[in-house]
């Protein structure tokens, strides 16, 4: 499989859930991008803009297993990963796998469990394997977490710590329907949801294949500098506290590389980096205590930052 090939496989999946999913084209390709990375997702929003018909759709069309866990300040981590259980009959203990060790899992509003059960999520995502008493049971391939929160409501909530945070490859913003779509959603769900009647477009071989691709898409050493020094600016700027650490670097420069890889081009150029640092950089990014009186958005912070960081046209220019 060459780039052009996986550009045509990765248009199908795009169009597939864009049956269930209206007017985000940008969002389904940022999404499919995190999942060529073995990348996970924060999707910050509002409830009822589709953060679970994304998670679900992109589940059917590659043909991956889904399970839904909702996040409750009950919830223990073993009702995340699974618990060892004694049966009487074999005189041994018997490991009941959790909704984790599942190909997409969607936790819904993560800030609602306590940290406990949150850190209990993030070693299956930063090491795709979870441990129940002291036995390591590792995740199926492909592998991708897609977390949700309210930006509103934070009553009764447990803020993810920014070294939590930081773990997430991207983060989502889906945002409400414009007229239009939203009279599409009703005349698409009037009967059933549409996303009941999606088919797998795209093969867990192909999807595993595509990974590896990706990855293999050239870098420039002129877009490798552009990088760093995008996120560099994120550290020096007066309105942020705490900039972007070197993992910033490496989520832009493979989400660049894949989102270059479902254009068709075996090559980043800055536009790709241009595109892709607002979902990568600004959930890695803490704010002057200033900036937030201020209502100062990371998204804006990371604009400024784009426009003050020159692109090297000569520097960039692909060369094998």
């Amino acid at each position: 499989m060459d780039t052009s090939v996986l550009k045509q496989r990765v248009d199908s999946v795009v169009a597939n859930v864009e049956r269930a999913i209206f007017g985000k084209h940008h969002e389904v390709e940022l999404a499919v991008v995190a999942m060529l990375c073995r990348g996970h997702i924060l999707i910050e929003d509002v409830p009822g803009t589709g953060k679970t018909v994304l998670a679900k759709s992109l589940a059917r069309s590659l043909g991956c297993t889904f399970r839904r866990i909702q996040f409750t300040p009950d919830l223990l981590p073993s009702d995340v990963t699974g618990v060892a259980i004694y049966n009487q009959r074999t005189q041994e203990f018997e490991f009941r796998a959790g909704p984790v060790m599942s190909q997409i899992v969607l936790a819904d509003e993560i800030n609602r469990a306590t940290p406990k059960t949150q850190s209990a999520l993030l070693e299956a995502m930063d090491e795709h394997q979870v441990t129940v008493d002291g036995t390591t049971h590792h995740l199926p391939k492909p592998f991708l977490v897609f977390a949700t929160q309210n930006p509103i409501e934070y009553e009764g909530t447990f803020p993810l710590p920014e070294a939590q945070l930081d773990r997430f490859f991207l983060r989502l913003q889906l945002g409400y329907p414009s007229l239009k779509e939203e009279v599409r959603i009703l005349d698409a769900q009037r009967i059933a949801h549409p996303v009941d009647s999606l088919e797998q477009v795209m093969t867990e071989a192909d999807l595993l294949e595509a990974q590896i691709i990706a990855r293999d898409v050239h870098l420039a050493e002129g877009v490798k500098t552009y990088i760093v020094s995008v996120v560099s600016a994120t550290r020096s700027h007066p309105d942020v506290y705490l900039g972007a650490s070197p993992r910033g670097s490496l989520a832009l420069a493979r989400a660049a590389q894949a989102y270059a890889a479902i254009q068709g081009r075996d090559y980043v150029i800055p536009d790709d980096v241009k595109s892709l640092a607002g979902p990568a950089l600004a959930h890695r990014l803490i704010l002057q205590p200033q900036a937030r009186l201020k209502e100062l958005a990371a998204t804006t912070v990371v604009a400024e930052v784009l426009a003050s960081v020159p692109v090297d046209v000569a520097a960039t220019a692909v060369r094998r």
